[in-house]
């Protein structure tokens, strides 16, 4: 296997750009910059396969370091320069890189190769004093945070006071002889820790590059990719590049940059950048940088070439891009690409743009965009009408820097741990810091937003955010926060606010409220509909429904774009305070038949029962008119609408038909009680053992429909799909489909009107899966006619069923699970493709041997999941069905689904075709060696 990659300088270029999980982003980046003839700095990428063997070896191989040092030596080569040279040293830095970014997780080390001998050789070569120093007090914090694990504070201490007693604000103020000192200050805190400082260069690059490797395993790293469900990468891979320098004066100079807005999209170039200062300045909030654009006064020649090159680099990838740049006595160095973090705003305005700028094709568009993007696109905003009222104008009481778009209101914490705790809790938080850190993720991902007094719009807290669709205000110098005393001071009035008062943030505009502003979601317009239409017209595509109850979740559903509604939970019909009692006494007193009336007509919308109808089934079909409409009977056991005992009094007896007898009726609950309800008397059970509710809920189903087509007669077009739950046989099924049938002809019959329906099952139990041919193929002996038109998996409790694993329990262990590594995803947000998604996989197969046309589809919690989708489109099921809110996602997921599929097999037949066409050309090879020169081919 291949560990180093060179770039850059005498490396050659490849061909081919190299596995992005082998060498991580950055190297990737650098592979293809050094390609396409942008100038960076000469180095090489340890691989990802590395990281894991320093994670079990606590080492690296033998001829791993002699490949670091074969390269250093090329590297000398190229920049004319020795490393730990006396006269002219060369210089190293050493960065983590993953596949996937992780902005401030892991660790980096810069201006490696210093110590008391090579600074001044430094100093001798660049004619700059003070920047060699300067280069040796930053090697010397790094190292000995990053490296040794001293406490970056206890630098800054040493750090505040040496500038306190030379009376400067700023590090750039400090004299030669100041910054000499702050070195032996430095050096004095290694020897407080019984720890020294290595002289020797390449004792100090193994311990960097070991380092780099190690923060993969950092706990912040670790929460990080916990919270973005990053779980499938190998490790990080470790570059080392030679350095070069921003901080040699005037004409120096480094920056970070987005070649679009990231929290837009808006087609500008988007960053900021330090005169006189190394990379780390402009992301630590510890000078505030200054615009991007204002370089082009002061650098012009170096933001020329770096415009250039950053358009190149954007046309090749085909996406935004997040560079990283020095300028060393006025040359551009660029020092990493990547495609750059964006909100969601951001996602999918870029995405439109570079289709109709021709950059990309609408396919290749589509997977530009995360599904997390979506979602960040539904979260709430603040109003027009808000922003222009006076309880936001008059309350605004400070303004910092638009770190993130969006609108946050909750109450004010000061530590992570503080904003994770409140969550628990189930309370909005805002989380306000001096600084964030890499440290303060999980407070971070706790809090609805995020509120700093120091760090410009590249800092960690802004970056982060972003990455999260987060709202942000960072660089807020309007306040004054106080961990210790846990308030913030509004510097220009002395207005305090104290932890758990309620404030709101505008991340789009930087303003801090003092007022709690209500937000809005906003609808699916514009860039977002249009990117949807894309998904939604991919050649195959799985189409999306929705699992909705009511007529206002199937009229949002169908707003997002829900080609009908894949699940219809009757039972959720139930459970209003008006309907609860009539259903209640039917279960007591099942010979009641007057309150079996009254469920039918609630069900189907009657208005001759004053009874709140938001529930109802011909709303379904309105909202959905030619779309399929799937209902489930009656599903949970009957106990789950029963009163607990608790709740029994005379009261409550007596409007159940128990009179005032509050013992009797204790008793008939205690005689219903069930052990294991999830498996009991539920599902088709209920129907086979009452079969009068199978048919009350069937006709009001199809009058509900009838009702529909009667009154609007030209444009009604129901499509009710009535499902059977819980099966687990062939007997159980047909014994319930007869019961459907019939009753639904028999209206059909009474009302004239002929009322489209289809019959089929929710496969949860694995027996069913696993006979679903003998389903499919089950007839009506009647007329001959298929009893079972469709299969839809109902993959919450197929998963419980399989696994054996309780969903109300599994949170005892499943985050432990996920921590070992014993399952790679929560089974029942992702579905577990080996076992539940074979059990799927061979039912649908089973299924479609006996009936070609059967529909297949998923309505578990699975449905709205990308991951699952496109695994469910593997299988080739016909559609998934999820929560109206889900259903935008899940409309990407299947596009991009569909995209991916297209894409992995073109690649497989391009490797074939390259494979064959290499075999031929062996062939020849072979061929001419073994025929003789003076022999002629015909």
């Amino acid at each position: 296997m291949k560990y180093i990659y060179p770039f850059g300088g005498s490396a050659p270029k490849l061909d081919a750009d190299p596995d992005k999980q082998i060498v991580g982003g950055k190297g990737l980046g650098l592979q293809v910059m050094s390609k396409i003839g942008v100038d960076v700095p000469p180095g090489f990428t340890l691989t990802t396969p590395l990281c894991q063997i320093y994670a079990e070896e606590n080492d690296l191989p033998a001829n791993v370091w002699q490949g670091v040092r074969d390269n250093v030596i090329r590297i000398e080569n190229d920049m004319g320069k020795i490393f730990g040279s006396s006269t002219n040293p060369l210089l190293f830095s050493c960065r983590s890189g993953a596949a996937v970014s992780m902005p401030g997780m892991m660790d980096t080390v810069l201006n490696i190769g210093l110590n008391d001998i090579t600074v001044e050789g430094l100093a001798k070569a660049t004619g700059n004093e003070r920047f060699a120093w300067d280069s040796y007090r930053r090697l010397l914090d790094m190292f000995g945070e990053v490296v040794l694990g001293i406490a970056h504070e206890d630098f800054e201490q040493r750090f505040d006071k040496v500038k306190e007693n030379a009376n400067v604000k700023n590090d750039v103020d400090l004299s030669v002889a100041e910054l000499k000192n702050l070195c032996d200050e430095y050096k004095a805190v290694y020897e407080e820790q019984g720890m020294n400082f290595p002289m020797d260069p390449y004792e100090q690059l193994y311990a960097c590059v070991k380092a780099v490797f190690g923060s993969w395993m950092t706990p912040r790293a670790v929460k990080y990719r916990e919270i973005n469900n990053i779980r499938t990468l190998l490790g990080t891979a470790t570059n080392i590049q030679s350095m070069v320098f921003g901080n040699m004066g005037l004409d120096s100079g480094t920056g970070v940059a987005f070649s679009r807005n990231p929290s837009t999209g808006e087609n500008v170039m988007y960053g900021e950048y330090l005169i006189n200062a190394q990379g780390e300045d402009v992301v630590a909030g510890i000078r505030t940088p200054q615009p991007i654009k204002q370089m082009k006064e002061v650098l012009p020649e170096a933001y020329s070439v770096f415009l250039k090159n950053v358009d190149l680099l954007e046309h090749y990838f085909k996406d935004m891009q997040d560079v990283e740049f020095t300028v060393e006595k006025g040359k551009l160095w660029m020092l990493q690409c990547r495609n750059g973090k964006r909100t969601g705003v951001a996602a999918i305005r870029i995405a439109t743009e570079l289709v109709k700028e021709g950059i990309c094709t609408e396919s290749e568009a589509l997977l530009k965009v995360e599904p997390r993007h979506v979602e960040q696109l539904l979260h709430p905003t603040f109003s027009a009408e808000a922003l222009k009222s006076d309880l936001y104008t008059k309350g605004v009481v400070a303004k910092g820097l638009p770190g993130s778009p969006g609108a946050a209101v909750g109450k004010l914490v000061f530590t992570p741990k503080e904003a994770e705790e409140m969550k628990e809790k189930g309370e909005n938080v805002i989380l306000v810091r001096e600084v964030t850190s890499p440290e303060d993720v999980g407070g971070m991902w706790a809090a609805s937003g995020i509120l700093t007094a120091r760090g410009g719009m590249t800092s960690h807290a802004a970056v982060v955010a972003r990455g999260w669709g987060k709202p942000c205000v960072c660089g807020c110098s309007d306040i004054i926060v106080s961990e210790l005393n846990g308030t913030v001071t509004i510097k220009e009035t002395n207005l305090v606010f104290k932890a758990g008062d309620v404030i709101s943030i505008n991340g789009n505009s930087g303003e801090v409220i003092k007022n709690s502003i209500e937000v809005r979601t906003p609808s699916l317009t514009g860039d977002l509909g249009l990117l949807l239409c894309w998904a939604d017209k991919e050649d195959g595509v799985m189409k999306v429904l929705a699992n909705a109850d009511s007529g206002p979740d199937a009229t949002a559903a169908a707003g997002n774009g829900a080609m009908g509604i894949g699940l219809c939970r009757t039972e959720h019909m139930f459970f209003s305070p008006e309907r609860l009692p009539v259903v209640r006494r039917w279960i007591f007193h099942t010979e009641c038949l007057d309150d079996l009336d009254h469920i039918k007509h609630f069900q189907r919308s009657d208005f001759k029962y004053p009874i709140h109808h938001l529930y109802q089934f011909k709303d379904l079909f309105v909202a959905m008119n030619g779309k399929k409409v799937t209902i489930r009977l009656l599903d949970p056991p009957l106990h789950e609408f029963l009163p607990r005992p608790e709740q029994v009094h005379e009261k409550v007896a007596e409007e159940l038909g128990f009179g005032k007898d509050v013992k009797r009726m204790l008793a008939r609950i205690e005689s219903m009680h069930e052990e294991n309800p999830m498996l009991g008397l539920r599902g088709c059970r209920l129907g086979i053992v009452k079969p009068e509710f199978t048919e009350m809920q069937v006709e009001a189903i199809m009058s509900a429909a009838a009702d529909f087509m009667e009154e609007a007669p030209d444009t009604a077009n129901p499509r009710p799909r009535i499902m059977i739950p819980l099966i687990g046989s062939i007997s159980e099924y047909k014994n319930q489909a007869l019961i459907i049938k019939r009753e639904a002809e028999r209206i059909r019959k009474e009302r004239g009107l002929d009322v489209p329906y289809e019959i089929g099952t929710m496969i949860e139990v694995p027996r069913a899966a696993l006979v679903s041919d003998k389903i499919a193929a089950l007839k009506d002996e009647a007329d001959g006619k298929p009893l079972c038109e469709f299969f839809s998996y109902g993959t919450n409790d197929l998963t419980q069923m399989t696994m054996g694993i309780s969903r109300d329990d599994s949170n005892g262990f499943i985050p432990r699970y996920l921590d070992l590594g014993i399952f790679e995803d929560d089974p029942f947000q992702t579905i577990d493709e080996e076992g539940v998604g074979y059990m799927v996989d061979v039912s649908a197969k089973l299924g479609k041997s006996v009936n070609p046309l059967m529909s297949l589809s998923v309505c578990g919690e699975h449905g709205g999941d990308p991951k699952s989708i496109a695994f469910f489109d593997k299988l080739g099921l016909d559609y998934v069905s999820c929560s109206p809110f889900r259903v935008p996602v899940a409309r990407l997921a299947a596009g991009q689904a569909r995209v991916n599929k297209r894409m992995a097999k073109a690649k497989a037949e391009e490797q074939k075709s390259a494979a064959a066409t290499q075999a031929d050309q062996k062939r020849q090879v072979s061929f001419s060696e073994e025929t003789p020169a003076n022999v002629v081919v015909q």
